[in-house]
């Protein structure tokens, strides 16, 4: 379904009509998502998908209330998954296995006929400060240091550079930020905080922010 965009008064390009999948998780793009569908309406949006070239869907995160059910509050901004993998076992039962991908900004919800759907638009980072990579080895050398320091704590040997190994593989600052971000054992609102975060250079102050958090949060858990 097509429809035009109405910003200020003026049309813009067309935009489409996105299937969306609300969670309670924030996924962050590069992330893995597995999903099993059996839900009547699910099964239609997973149907729906796979009839399409580029089988993808929104994913946003519930800020509160339960999605099961409706009256659910979710969040504006999330990520388009990529469905690379689909196991059919019939009666609208699906395995699937999701990439994320480019990051998107919910403009209008429609109504959720038969499953939730939104116009959207993808949210490219705004420019701003440059990040180098001293400042994003600086957040993964504490990375490293908080890994280590649970381990310890549980008579554990790990070598914390190898949670945050291959972070970095995409040559891109942005998505570098996102992939250290899906490793720090944070809470949901921190994770959106990241992903909403309209800048390279507020994710970095963002995560790093999150990071100082998780840390003084297993000092205090270790004191008592």
């Amino acid at each position: 379904m097509r429809g035009r965009a109405e910003r200020h008064g003026k049309a813009t390009e067309p935009v489409t009509v996105t299937p969306m999948f609300p969670l309670e998780v924030a996924m962050l793009p590069g992330e893995e998502l597995p999903l099993r569908i059996f839900e009547p309406r699910y099964s239609a949006l997973a149907q729906r998908c796979l009839s399409a070239d580029d089988p993808s869907f929104g994913v946003v995160l519930i800020a509160a209330g339960r999605e099961v059910g409706g009256g659910d509050t979710r969040s504006d901004v999330g990520a388009l998954a990529h469905i690379t993998e689909c196991a059919d076992f019939g009666d609208g039962r699906y395995r699937l296995k999701c990439i994320m991908g480019q990051r998107i900004r919910v403009l209008e919800w429609h109504p959720d006929d038969p499953y939730p759907q939104a116009v959207v638009e993808p949210w490219l980072d705004e420019p701003g400060e440059a990040v180098g990579v001293d400042a994003i080895r600086e957040v993964e050398d504490r990375m490293i240091a908080l890994f280590e320091r649970i381990a310890a704590a549980r008579g554990a040997q790990v070598e914390g550079r190898d949670i945050v190994a291959g972070a970095d593989a995409s040559g891109d600052a942005a998505m570098w930020l996102y992939a250290l971000a899906s490793r720090v054992p944070m809470g949901q609102a921190d994770r959106y905080a990241v992903l909403a975060a309209p800048t390279v250079a507020a994710r970095l102050v963002t995560l790093s922010d999150a990071v100082d958090t998780v840390t003084a949060m297993v000092e205090f858990q270790l004191s008592e």
